[in-house]
């Protein structure tokens, strides 16, 4: 079987950025010339790769297309203490400063055709919990737990009416992984097929994926679940462990 090429890097411009909550911020990029990015691309990944300089080494780290228009699209970046290299220079970028961008990526998104719906996240899945929740049926029921840095973090998402939303406000990620299986577990479990769909840091996403696992029985069908940043690891460290820590699962 071929292998998929991978899409050649693009060079885009920055645009201009907005606060989305205190910490969050939005960068929108666009210009890619003739090689233009593809469209219908919301909820896929894409690669933000930096140069090598005389400080630091070439880094590539991976962030969700938030909103798409014909010219240009949207990327959250979480801002926090700690933040690293991709933050940093979300917060310094200027109109015209230019970004290397691998991708996209494949979407990971909801089955529409499921029963119920139940979504949990962190702040660095709030992008891609976004795009599900908007693409959902209109008439979709179920929850959506999301964990936040702080109470101001909450902000207006297109949701099905029959979705509740439930902020849960955690000023030290990755020091609560039990914080959303906690929560979920004191939801109501809907009769018929539910789609899940879980993202977060490592830790959290174990703890999630037991609870979905031992205490829900659920299809691994109906479930989409991953990690997208590890407690006290760069991200390449977190690949390793990750791809790791998946194949231990399959065995399992």
């Amino acid at each position: 079987m071929t292998t998929p090429r991978r899409p050649t890097p693009r060079t885009l411009r920055v645009l201009g950025s907005e606060t989305i909550t205190p910490n969050m911020l939005r960068v929108t990029l666009g210009d890619a010339g003739p090689d233009r990015f593809p469209r219908d691309q919301e909820s896929a990944y894409i690669k933000l790769m930096f140069p090598e300089t005389d400080s630091s080494p070439a880094l590539m780290r991976t962030y969700t297309v938030r909103f798409q228009r014909d010219d240009a699209f949207d990327v959250d970046f979480v801002l926090h203490e700690d933040g690293g290299p991709a933050a940093q220079w979300a917060l310094n970028a200027k109109p015209g400063d230019e970004i290397l961008i691998g991708g996209p990526g494949p979407k990971k998104l909801v089955d529409p055709s499921a029963d119920w719906f139940l979504l949990a996240g962190d702040m660095t899945a709030l992008p891609a919990l976004s795009v599900n929740l908007e693409q959902m049926p209109a008439d979709a029921v179920g929850d959506a737990v999301i964990e936040i840095l702080h109470a101001d973090d909450v902000q207006p998402l297109q949701h099905p009416p029959g979705v509740t939303l439930h902020w849960l406000v955690n000023p030290h990620p990755g020091e609560q992984p039990q914080l959303l299986a906690d929560h979920l577990a004191t939801l109501p479990w809907r009769d018929g097929r539910p789609s899940i769909w879980a993202a977060c840091e490592f830790s959290g996403m174990r703890a999630l994926r037991k609870f979905f696992r031992e205490q829900r029985n659920v299809d691994r069908r109906a479930l989409y679940i991953s990690s997208y940043w590890k407690q006290g690891s760069t991200e390449d460290q977190h690949k390793v462990i990750k791809n790791d820590d998946a194949r231990a699962d399959e065995q399992a």
